[in-house]
């Protein structure tokens, strides 16, 4: 049966969120209050009203890794900030709540969520490369997008694709004690395993070069008995007896000597050095 055209097809109507009160009278009060006590209590009271709302935003997030009281605090945060400066004259509130509070929580996932710090345009550009990654593997079959492929689709550089991809891997640290190997536990390794030591014997060559001015400087018998304690591996009695000198004499040589070499190697001033008149 044909639909009776004289009667009117009823107009959508769009029904606005239970946690929206009615505020704006107390927004129009607010809007002509100066700073004080007076001004304050409004606005923790217009807070209270709509944290509700606030609420709902964060919980819209609350599937990406953050304690769900942690985003609440900041969407009050976001809250608060659209209540102190919102303008009755430019629409309704919610208008200009929903994109301050949404604004705060993506702000605080830039800053506060990833392990390690990236910029902001290296986060965005990681958010193009992944969005594009998951476009293009959706269709069956799909191999792994390639870097030309992943270029075209986001319309970015090579280089940006590039960043992209590892900050892709910064999002979440490893811990050092994690397992690289797919084996059991017995043959894996963990990535602590990987990483390398100090090696002394870098600082075993700077200092030799360091003390190879200072020991051309010395005299010839004393440049032969430190070749003899250090290379030669000699006593200092066997060192004496070989020099024709006492035992205590070679004692104070090399003493003296190794001073020398290492205010040398120091730029210190030697205190055995006679100073000019």
């Amino acid at each position: 049966m044909p639909m009776d055209s004289s009667i009117a097809t009823p107009a959508r109507t769009f029904r606005a969120h239970d946690d929206a009160p009615d505020t704006a009278a107390a927004f129009e009060h607010l809007a002509g209050l100066e700073e004080g006590p007076e001004r304050d209590l409004l606005c923790e009271e217009l807070v209270e009203a709509w944290l509700p709302m606030a609420h709902r935003l964060a919980g819209k997030f609350r599937n990406k890794g953050e304690n769900l009281e942690d985003l609440r605090q900041v969407a009050a945060e976001g809250l608060l900030k659209a209540v102190t400066r919102y303008e009755p004259g430019r629409g309704a509130f919610e208008s200009y709540a929903v994109p301050t509070i949404t604004g705060e929580l993506r702000r605080y996932f830039r800053d506060h969520s990833w392990d390690v710090h990236v910029p902001r345009r290296v986060q965005e550009v990681r958010n193009q490369v992944r969005a594009a990654s998951r476009e293009i593997s959706q269709a069956p079959g799909s191999p792994e997008p390639t870097l030309g492929r992943l270029t075209e689709h986001t319309g970015l550089n090579e280089n940006e694709v590039r960043q992209g991809l590892e900050a892709m891997d910064s999002y979440h640290s490893l811990s050092l004690d994690a397992a690289l190997s797919a084996g059991s536990d017995e043959d894996g390794y963990a990535l602590v395993d990987t990483l390398g030591t100090q090696d002394k014997g870098f600082d075993l060559t700077v200092d030799r070069e360091a003390a190879k001015t200072g020991i051309r400087r010395l005299p010839e018998r004393e440049r032969e008995i430190l070749y003899l304690r250090f290379f030669q591996d000699k006593t200092q009695s066997e060192i004496g007896a070989e020099l024709g000198i006492s035992q205590m004499h070679v004692s104070r040589l090399i003493s003296q000597s190794c001073r020398r070499v290492r205010d040398e190697a120091l730029g210190e001033e030697d205190p055995q050095k006679p100073q000019a008149a």
